[in-house]
């Protein structure tokens, strides 16, 4: 039986198409996927994210551990609050999942990891963790929400204490503060997968449901997974599974600029990297723009002079009314390409991720 958020039955009573998900019951579209995506775009949705799993990294060597089990290097977290973007990566580069890691304190760190991967992750993480002498607690308490849009702020804010509201609003980018009284667990970060501006907030699971009300009640829109996935990809933001897994190293899923290899440090899976990007990365994770009509979904074949490659993405963006897709294509494949669509082969064209941020197009459509 797939796993409930807290959130269910709220999902169940709003009319939730519900789908299987990474082993969780979770909303798909509450009605129109399309006014879902638009209202993350003009102005605010909140996702119920709590199928993702925190894991809680404390011990005097947290620091020291965190740096050799991840590809990014939690020693750029200078302050608590402070959060990065990293892989964690097995000995051959592939990457085991991606996540955000939070800097909590001197000796405690916060990872959010995928909800389909959270078993493997968390095995991987304790086997990991022998030699360090560090606690890891995977906390099934919490939930998490993500409240995205160029009005998200505003209208969170009226929902918070003016003291919370006040340092939820001078958050810079990727950086989060605990709220309320100390001892209460809430905790909110100015981060997101839907290139708009907005937080995601980590409650206890006992909570989350009140706080859901009062934001539906603020104007904020109930979004699924459909117009999240539809977000992300406009943004130009990876989907583990999809765009990258164990297979496939972030130098051939558009995520070197995440792979800190300076200063010298013994992270897993550093000496694959080396050995890949001194060879050439034989594979690179492009992006693509549909100039014939028709709409490229993952899987479909891209062909071009020299070869082919696969589609790992693909949709219709509706801010763009365009279809867009990540490809993963052999380094020396270049344009003109073609992508397979039912039987007949379309013209794409290259252009550089994101496709779209702030809710305006950042490539040329013409």
């Amino acid at each position: 039986m797939p796993l409930e958020t807290p959130l269910y039955e709220r999902h169940r009573a709003l009319g939730a198409r519900l789908v299987d998900f990474g082993g969780w019951d979770m909303p798909l579209q509450y009605g129109s996927q399309l006014e879902e995506h638009h209202a993350v775009r003009r102005d605010a949705g909140v996702f119920d994210v709590s199928h993702m799993r925190i894991v809680e990294v404390t011990g005097s060597r947290a620091r020291d551990f965190l740096r050799h089990l991840l590809a990014n290097d939690v020693a750029r977290l200078a302050s608590p609050g402070k959060a990065l973007y990293s892989c964690m990566l097995n000995e051959s580069g592939g990457v085991i999942d991606d996540l955000i890691v939070y800097h909590r304190g001197p000796t405690a760190y916060r990872l959010v990891v995928n909800a389909g991967t959270a078993e493997k992750d968390l095995a991987w993480i304790e086997a990991a963790a022998g030699p360090f002498d560090v606690a890891i607690d995977s906390r099934r308490d919490l939930a998490i929400l993500a409240v995205q849009g160029p009005n998200a702020r505003a209208k969170l804010a009226t929902l918070l204490a003016p003291e919370d509201a006040r340092r939820a609003l001078a958050l810079e980018a990727f950086s989060g503060t605990d709220l309320g009284a100390p001892g209460r667990e809430a905790f909110i970060a100015r981060t997101g997968y839907t290139g708009e501006d907005g937080f995601e907030i980590v409650l206890g699971a006992g909570e989350v449901v009140a706080f859901w009300d009062r934001l539906l009640a603020a104007g904020v829109r109930a979004c699924g997974l459909g117009a999240r996935d539809t977000l992300r990809l406009e943004a130009g933001m990876n989907l583990y599974g999809n765009d990258m897994d164990e297979t496939t190293t972030p130098l051939e899923s558009g995520l070197a600029w995440t792979v800190a290899f300076e200063p010298e440090r013994d992270f897993v899976g550093r000496q694959a990297l080396l050995r890949q990007r001194a060879d050439g990365v034989p594979r690179r994770l492009v992006g693509l723009l549909l100039v014939d009509k028709g709409v490229m979904r993952g899987h479909q074949k891209v062909y071009g002079a020299a070869g082919e490659g696969e589609l790992t993405s693909g949709t219709y963006s509706p801010t763009l009314e365009r279809s867009i897709a990540f490809a993963r294509l052999p380094a020396g494949l270049v344009e003109p390409l073609e992508v397979d669509i039912r039987g007949k082969r379309l013209k794409a064209r290259i252009v550089k991720p994101p496709f779209v941020r702030n809710g305006r197009a950042l490539i040329d459509l013409a």
